[in-house]
């Protein structure tokens, strides 16, 4: 009440930018809580995704094995996929699979100071807007601020990782065997392209996933400033 008081008094003394700056200090149930702190709240959230779910990525298996973020056969290649199992190789089509799961886990790993870095210089235009947000509204807003950055500094990586892991070579086989097959078209499609945009797609499904829970569960905010700010959305 008094703070509503208070507002419908200022104008007479205060033009808009200097009201807004004053109403967005004023005592919430939590405290004082500004958009420079509900910003970093946010940031917070965003670094405790990659701590604690952008890392499962980087484990053997951690594409492979998460049917969240699992990285299957682009268009090109489902065919190829069903050719080979079609004559008996089944051997060689999951082989292929697994080595783009493998280049994913092997380029995160390698990547992800490039996450951390992106978190801590974002800047929330309207940080309190993301806060009321739906339940991915930060991880949304942090995907569509550097999805493009990050791929030019991914794409890269996942080239090497193609390599390094053996996928490259595998797919070479792969492409070269479904080539010799009669009646087949030949196929060459762009892997590192495709890998990046899958692997960019999972550790943004998994930032997503640590968000929600610190929106929806109190315990997860496990610090004083997440507490605080989060709980302007409750």
């Amino acid at each position: 009440m008094k703070k509503i008081l208070l507002l419908a008094f200022l104008p007479i003394f205060l033009g808009c930018a200097e009201l807004q700056q004053i109403a967005e200090q004023m005592p919430n149930e939590g405290g004082y809580i500004s958009n420079a702190e509900i910003a970093a709240g946010l940031r917070q959230a965003l670094d405790n995704g990659i701590d604690k779910q952008v890392t499962k990525l980087t484990q053997e298996d951690g594409f492979f094995k998460n049917e969240l973020v699992r990285i299957g056969l682009p268009p090109e290649l489902q065919k190829v996929d069903k050719t080979l199992r079609d004559v008996g190789l089944d051997a060689l089509a999951d082989e292929g699979l697994k080595v783009l799961n493998r280049a994913a886990e092997d380029a995160v790993k390698e990547a992800t100071p490039i996450f951390v870095t992106a978190v801590k210089e974002i800047t929330f235009a309207d940080a309190r807007n993301i806060l009321t947000g739906n339940d991915v509204a930060a991880t949304t807003y942090l995907a569509e601020k550097t999805t493009t950055p990050l791929y030019s500094k991914f794409n890269p990586v996942i080239k090497n990782s193609l390599d390094e892991v053996g996928a490259t070579q595998v797919w070479s086989n792969i492409i070269n065997k479904y080539n010799s097959l009669p009646l087949t078209s030949n196929v060459n499609p762009d892997l590192p392209d495709y890998v990046t945009n899958e692997a960019l797609k999972g550790v943004f499904t998994m930032i997503a996933l640590e968000e929600k829970e610190i929106r929806n569960n109190f315990a997860s905010r496990t610090t004083d400033l997440l507490r605080r700010v989060f709980a302007l959305q409750d």
